[in-house]
């Protein structure tokens, strides 16, 4: 409940990953701080982002975000390469939790939804994946079609 004469404000999503559901069976999600640098705060508040191909590691005790692309703000001279690995900001305890997760055969950790937090803070929401294979994004689909029928069905009754 916010405080009088305030309004609520809830989180601003920029970019999402779509992908990443068909892609990947999702196992479990959490919320990390970017570190960013120069102008790359304003491009994403623009929307100017692009998370498809983006994929984070584990690099000794760090979690890095990798080939997520920011398009340079314009009006900056001071633009960052537009690829840069860039640092998530996680506690200590759950990078060790993740490290146990991912260390397991086929387990990857894919970047989610990028948002900007009611305080102004950009977020990135990650998951802990699986990859599915072919037959299994079929049998996915399979499923999806049968619920919206039943859907449909129950609708006209």
């Amino acid at each position: 409940m916010p405080p009088a004469g305030k309004p609520e404000v809830s989180e601003k999503v920029v970019a999402t990953n779509r992908r990443a559901w068909h892609d990947f069976e999702i196992l479990e999600r959490f919320e990390a701080g970017i570190a960013l640098a120069g102008s790359e705060v304003k491009s994403l508040r623009l929307g100017r982002v692009d998370l498809k191909e983006a994929y984070a590691e584990v690099a000794g005790s760090e979690l890095w975000l990798c080939q997520l692309h920011i398009t340079p703000y314009q009006a900056s001279p001071f633009s960052m390469p537009p690829l840069r690995r860039r640092k998530l900001l996680v506690r200590k305890a759950e990078l060790n939790r993740l490290v146990g997760r991912v260390s397991h055969r086929g387990m990857t950790l894919v970047p989610l939804r990028l948002y900007f937090t009611p305080r102004g803070w950009a977020k990135l929401e990650i998951g802990v994946a699986k990859g599915r294979l072919h037959a299994d994004r079929r049998e996915v689909i399979k499923k999806r079609e049968a619920v919206r029928e039943m859907r449909a069905i129950r609708g006209r009754s």
